[in-house]
């Protein structure tokens, strides 16, 4: 078959299309826009009637205002974009459904397709030409079609992976007038850059990430570029994701899946992101089948699907995004790679947003069930992250969940949200909050730090929500540990005495925490706090590190931290009383760099440690 022989005009393919014909159209950037220009600007008597298939509609070619002529109906899986508007109007059909789930929709003629509009790159030398920037269900839409329509667009990358298709497929092919659709980036202000950076700081070398589409991502990219051997399985390829790539820091090595390359089903971005694709052996293009498949992300090892929510509540109930400005994932897109990520080794869930809107309202509440896009699988959320931090959900009973958002909640609505969820009976009747410390958490301390025998820990202040991990550490240590700590063979710890010492006001009192495990279940190990004399420029200092992480300096390193810390807050020294038997916590005084004025008392050593800089 000559290439000549099918080539024609766009009005002359049109000529092919039937009255109630349903007609697959590829999405975003493979849009054929050409043939779509002439189809929504045709007069012609057949073209009435037609159904639309298009499975996220992020394209310029479709509108409301052709839709409302009633010649043509689209339907989609996506509710964002431009598609939102003429949901909302009637104008479209929203076919929810998990992504996975749509090829086999195709294949079994339930979501039936009788033409197929395609967008390909020129055909090569062995007359085979590529699906260029989306594989998603072309090839089961060509399948199903009685009529493909090829568009030529030399201007679509050439991609690899199941992309390449041979020109006899095709009945017919117009050549394209028209350039692929480009997206510039998205911008990103100070406060999604800093819930980004709180994102980066959960996510591991060596993992998987599932990106998506919005300023989140574009963030995101960013805090990553020093992270190693990631891998990439994501439904859109971006250019975020490109700058990531050239960074060095996605190796794709650590993969079960296409490993070595990055994994996606459709490119979204600019002009330089559709050159930088072309014939670019590091990004492979697969079906929604494959990219979406859980049991195909489950493969992945520490896979962290990461996902943009509108707002959250106290249970972990989340609402996501609605309307044009919803770019990213869709319930039925989050389910999938939410399943995988609970199928994969490591892997966990985040949800991310910042603390307050636009509008300078709340995103966390006391409840979500009023707003509608829920994510209602409360069970499968491992980690909700603000601008103020990281609430750990895995395991977590309501109460603790409560509590962990709170401390992550914008400083000003801590106290609206700790007085509803008080009076709803979620937390302890008597529990504790103290306005001043909402303000003073500092979330600049956080460290991380790899000690002898590989162990990572990483310190950050103390938190209230820490009440429960602080009651299980202390539940933890011998009698000899709880001696040397307290003075006295305590036996228990109840939660009104717990809570006391984990609300604190950052300013008279500071306490660092050691914490080891993968990010979102972290376990505490270590404590070391000081409390500022009330008459003189010093701080009584202690610490405590249970007994299985003893021996390989952690308490030294906790003791220079606080040093450090103190110092910055013109503190002169430490004062501390150790027990004469408590050889080991000595040793941290006397290695330390300031000298140690001991007096014996008692069988208890009264220290002072002056900083005389």
């Amino acid at each position: 078959m000559k290439l000549e022989d099918i080539i024609v005009t766009p009005k002359e393919a049109l000529e092919k299309i039937e009255p109630g014909m349903k007609i697959f159209i590829g999405t975003g950037i493979a849009e054929p826009r050409t043939l779509v220009k002439h189809l929504m600007a045709s007069n012609e008597p057949n073209l009435q009637d037609l159904e639309l298939i298009q499975l996220v509609s992020l394209g310029d070619a479709i509108t409301v205002q052709e839709l409302q002529s009633q010649k043509y109906r689209l339907k989609t899986f996506f509710s964002g974009w431009v598609a939102s508007d003429a949901i909302t109007q009637g104008y479209v059909d929203l076919i929810p459904s998990r992504f996975s789930q749509i090829p086999s929709l195709i294949e079994s003629q339930m979501l039936p397709i009788d033409a197929a509009f395609i967008q390909i790159t020129p055909p090569d030398e062995a007359g085979y030409c590529s699906l260029g920037t989306a594989v998603d269900v072309a090839r089961q839409a060509m399948e199903q079609a009685t009529i493909v329509i090829g568009e030529i667009n030399d201007q679509v990358p050439r991609t690899f992976g199941d992309t390449f298709v041979p020109v006899s497929e095709f009945d017919f092919l117009v050549r394209s007038t028209d350039p692929p659709i480009t997206f510039i980036r998205w911008p990103v202000d100070n406060v999604i850059d800093q819930v980004a950076a709180n994102v980066a700081s959960v996510i591991e070398d060596g993992s998987c990430i599932c990106f998506s589409l919005g300023s989140l991502y574009e963030a995101l990219a960013r805090h990553l570029v020093q992270k190693k051997d990631l891998g990439i399985h994501s439904p859109f390829f971006t250019d975020p994701l490109m700058d990531l790539v050239k960074s060095g820091a996605v190796t794709n090595r650590r993969k079960g899946v296409c490993r070595g390359k990055t994994l996606t089903s459709y490119a979204f971005g600019s002009k330089e992101l559709l050159s930088w694709l072309d014939r670019n052996p590091l990004v492979e293009f697969q079906g929604i089948d494959t990219v979406f498949s859980p049991v195909q992300i489950g493969r992945n090892p520490k896979c962290v699907a990461v996902l943009p929510a509108r707002k959250v509540d106290l249970s972990g109930r989340i609402a996501m995004h609605i309307g044009k400005g919803n770019v990213a994932a869709s319930p039925g897109e989050a389910l999938d790679f939410v399943n995988g990520a609970e199928l994969s080794e490591g892997g966990s869930t985040i949800f991310a947003l910042p603390s307050r809107n636009l509008r300078n309202e709340p995103n966390i509440r006391l409840s979500v069930e009023d707003l509608p896009n829920q994510f209602n699988l409360k069970e499968s959320v491992d980690m909700v992250i603000t601008d103020y931090g990281v609430a750990n959900m895995r395991g977590r009973s309501v109460r603790e969940r409560a509590q962990a958002l709170i401390d992550i909640a914008h400083p000003d609505d801590r106290k609206d949200l700790f007085e509803q969820a008080k009076a709803n009976k979620i937390i302890y009747q008597d529990q504790i909050f103290l306005q001043e410390s909402a303000c003073l958490y500092p979330m600049e301390l956080s460290v991380r730090h790899v000690f002898k025998g590989g162990i990572e820990v990483k310190f950050r202040a103390i938190k209230p929500s820490d009440e429960e991990e602080m009651r299980r550490l202390f539940y933890r240590f011998s009698d000899r540990t709880v001696y040397y700590r307290y003075f006295s063979p305590i036996k228990v710890m109840p939660h009104a005495k717990m809570q006391q010492y984990v609300n604190i006001d950052y300013n008279n009192t500071l306490s660092i925490v050691g914490l080891v495990g993968p990010p979102e279940q972290e376990h505490i190990i270590a404590e070391a706090r000081f409390v500022k004399d009330k008459k003189r420029p010093y701080a009584d200092v202690a610490f405590v590190v249970e007994e299985k992480y003893q021996g390989i300096g952690i308490a030294s390193f906790l003791y220079q931290m606080l040093i450090r810390l103190a110092k910055e807050r013109g503190l002169h020294g430490f004062l501390a009383d150790v027990l004469a038997s408590n050889k080991q916590m000595l040793k941290v005084f006397e290695k330390g760099k300031y000298p140690v004025r001991a007096n014996l008392a008692q069988g208890a050593y009264e220290l002072t440690i002056t900083f005389n800089d």
